[in-house]
């Protein structure tokens, strides 16, 4: 295929680089993780790619079947982009890169963009299988503009965009702050005593939070 790399090599590794090995691809794939966009959407979040590469990149996503077009109601020219279900199965594998990739954060990194949808893709990495609570709960987080909800039900964690109706927690923080919550620089507690994060929920429900989130 034109425009797209090939290591030749008979390896699963090399395979799936062949797909999403090219600069700017993941950061697409990581959008698209967050919620199906469209194609401005898309890179008002990617400043410095052009808009002729994230057609390429989406052209070849497309034809490789990781993500899929499908139109806006009320516009009849529009697209919006969203994972197939093979592309969904980059989820767990980015979430577990993004985590890893987390320790190489530095304060000198605050100078670079930064965004709500990420910090909450960095929660979502953050979560301890193993540490989910066992009672139904949701966590609604209030990230400068945008508010995302982690909702716990039978052990098993959901991510929604927006609110839900009585979420036993409500923590508030830019988006800043978040992010610097996720690399560990600093602590729930410590952002608290800054007034950088505030809570408000029961102290349990906090510990069950944080402990979910490998930060307790």
């Amino acid at each position: 295929m034109a425009g797209k790399r090939d290591y030749g090599q008979f390896c699963g590794l090399a395979a799936g680089l062949n797909v999403i090995g090219e600069r700017w691809t993941l950061l697409i794939v990581r959008e698209l993780l967050i919620s199906p966009a469209r194609f401005n959407e898309i890179i008002e979040n990617l400043p410095g790619m052009g808009p002729n590469l994230l057609t390429e990149r989406l052209r070849i996503l497309a034809e490789e079947g990781v993500i899929e077009q499908l139109p806006v109601p009320g516009d009849g020219r529009g697209k919006r982009y969203q994972l197939s279900p093979l592309g969904e199965q980059l989820r767990a594998p980015l979430l577990d890169l993004a985590k890893w990739g987390m320790q190489f954060l530095a304060e000198n990194d605050r100078d670079g963009e930064v965004r709500a949808e990420w910090g909450f893709l960095a929660v979502q990495a953050m979560v301890v299988a193993d540490r989910v609570p066992e009672v139904d709960e949701s966590y609604e987080f209030r990230v400068g503009d945008e508010v995302f909800t982690v909702e716990v039900r039978e052990r098993t964690v959901k991510f929604l965009r927006g609110g839900v109706e009585s979420p036993v927690l409500i923590i508030t923080s830019d988006a800043e702050t978040f992010v610097r919550i996720g690399a560990r620089m600093i602590t729930p507690f410590g952002a608290l005593a800054t007034g950088d994060i505030k809570i408000e929920g029961p102290a349990e429900a906090v510990h069950r939070c944080t402990r979910m989130l490998g930060l307790s």
